[in-house]
């Protein structure tokens, strides 16, 4: 309480206080609306494309840079890790198909040896013919294998490109950091900011009155050096 407020009390005047009271409090209002207020003037939806995105770590250049490299580089190695085990499993089903043909063309074998010997025996002929239809099929099915296990190295391949694009995206970072860097050592001072005079609001042959105050420049710069 103020020593206004406190005199007001004391001699009865609640109404000052009030009066008081609603000021400080539109004070209040006007205070946080304008540190809300992240709209430029003049803004519209049709001039949106003329203004900067505000420098947060949603919308900071490099920041945005280094998520997307992180992001990619870490589903790039999900999608190999998922594509290795295609890959394994293709092998082992390369191995498996290997396995039936050999068993199928034993069959056929033995089969030809009966049906020769027993002419007679239609039972032998037909087992020979499904075990002759079931080959191919095998076969065809090994063949089908091999070239998804082609197609995958293929994949992985191409996958590879994935880390040349993040080192291309980790070179633009580095030279924007190094132009950051030296556009700050460019701008540099040996004179502390806090001892230099005050930019003028207002210059003789100025047509307009909007100005930039201090605190709009200063936060301005603050958005830069961040």
């Amino acid at each position: 309480m103020t020593q206004e407020e406190l005199d007001a009390l004391m001699s009865g005047d609640t109404d000052s206080m009030d009066s008081s009271d609603e000021d400080s409090d539109e004070l209040v209002t006007k205070s946080e609306s304008s540190e809300f207020e992240d709209t430029p003037p003049n803004y519209t939806d049709d001039t949106s494309y003329q203004w900067p995105l505000p420098a947060t770590d949603e919308n900071k250049m490099v920041h945005q840079l280094d998520d997307v490299t992180k992001e990619s580089e870490e589903k790039a190695s999900e999608i190999f890790d998922i594509i290795e085990g295609i890959s394994n499993d293709l092998m082992d089903a390369e191995g498996h198909m290997q396995t039936i043909e050999n068993t199928l063309m034993s069959n056929i074998e033995l089969f030809e040896k009966l049906s020769g010997k027993f002419v007679d025996i239609d039972v032998f002929i037909t087992q020979l013919k499904l075990n002759q239809e079931a080959l191919d099929r095998a076969k065809t099915a090994a063949e089908t294998i091999q070239n998804s296990g082609d197609s995958i190295m293929q994949t992985m391949d191409i996958m590879q490109y994935q880390d040349i694009h993040r080192q291309k995206i980790e070179r633009v970072i580095n030279v924007m950091r190094s132009l950051s860097k030296y556009m700050n050592t460019l701008f540099d001072s040996k004179i502390d900011d806090s001892t230099r005079t005050s930019s003028a609001q207002h210059i003789a042959g100025d047509n307009t009155e909007d100005l930039a105050s201090t605190d709009d420049i200063e936060a301005l710069l603050a958005q830069f050096g961040a």
